[in-house]
């Protein structure tokens, strides 16, 4: 990552008071001089994102009677927001959106972790 890329402020932990003169990033009451730049160690680091439409339960003798054009029930109404989870957690909710030819997801609610 080089210095002319965007930083992103980071919350901090340690509960000190964000720094009041420095107007190049972007600092909110809770928010210290930490940024995504102090992360960089952890980006090449994969994981694995899904997108969960909804699920469903069969027998599977039903499993294996399913074919091109079968319609399957899911546990979701039309306009529910999904399930999106980063390696197996549930992180987030949001909705399906096609941007050009491809479908995309929109993130409309981050879900906090509670931590033990």
């Amino acid at each position: 990552m080089s210095d002319n890329d965007h930083q992103v402020p980071l919350p901090d932990l340690n509960g000190a008071a964000p720094p009041s003169d420095d107007l190049s990033v972007y600092v909110e009451e809770d928010h210290g001089g930490r940024v995504a730049a102090d992360l960089e160690a952890v980006f090449d680091v994969p994981v694995q994102v899904s997108a969960v439409l909804g699920r469903s339960k069969m027998d599977v003798s039903d499993l294996l009677k399913l074919g091109p054009g079968t319609v399957l029930e899911l546990d979701r109404r039309v306009g529910e927001a999904i399930d999106i989870y980063v390696n197996d957690r549930l992180v987030a909710r949001g909705e399906v959106v096609l941007v050009e030819d491809k479908l995309g997801v929109t993130m409309t609610e981050i879900i906090k972790a509670e931590r033990a």
